[in-house]
């Protein structure tokens, strides 16, 4: 039986766009940018990032270096 996995607690909009400049500003090597935008997600937004990344067996550090310029794609999951 396939059982629906616990969604835990939601992201907020504004902790997703903050998710999509930190991934734009790594691609682009502005180190201060992403830090900022990392500095700016809410609490309970990071609880929700890190329950969902836990679900994939994977952290935020993990997932990051995976964006880095020249890393392999899915790095964390070969």
């Amino acid at each position: 039986m396939c059982t629906e996995p616990e969604a835990g607690p939601p992201i907020s909009l504004m902790a997703v766009a903050e998710l999509r400049d930190i991934l734009t500003a790594l691609e682009r090597g502005q180190g201060p940018t992403a830090i900022a935008a990392l500095m700016a997600i809410d609490p309970r937004s990071w609880q929700a990032i890190e329950h969902r990344l836990a679900a994939v067996g994977t952290d935020l550090r993990t997932a990051l270096l995976t964006t880095a310029p020249g890393a392999p794609v899915l790095r964390h999951l070969l």
